[in-house]
């Protein structure tokens, strides 16, 4: 089966925790990976909130990538959702891990609007 999108579900933890509650270091790092994956990037929110924790969203052409940060844990949530296929959300997912210095991670790939 042929899907429209594919859904990456990603999680990192052991980040570093002054990066994670830092918005123009996740901007930063979600802008990289963007890049690095192929993506067209259209619009670009990141909100601190207090006392900790970032959330960020680029809009791309080919859908979305957003991140949530939980300091407090070295923990971060991550989707990167492309549709089409020229784009590589993998390539954002491992310079993700780099980028937050994750001691471990994980991903689940989720294929959407599959096709007969």
């Amino acid at each position: 089966m042929q899907a429209l999108g594919r859904h990456l579900l990603c999680e990192y933890h052991g980040c570093d925790r002054e990066l994670l509650n830092h918005p123009a270091s996740i901007q930063a790092a979600l802008v990289a990976a963007v890049k690095l994956a192929g993506a067209t990037p259209l619009h670009e929110v990141v909100h601190a909130f207090s006392p900790h924790g970032v959330t960020g969203v680029i809009v791309i052409a080919e859908s979305h990538f957003a991140i949530h940060t939980w300091p407090e844990h070295g923990f971060a949530a991550v989707d990167l959702f492309t549709c089409g296929d020229k784009v590589d959300p993998y390539l954002a997912f491992e310079d993700l891990k780099r980028a937050l210095q994750a001691t471990s991670h994980s991903v689940v790939e989720i294929r959407r609007g599959l096709l007969p």
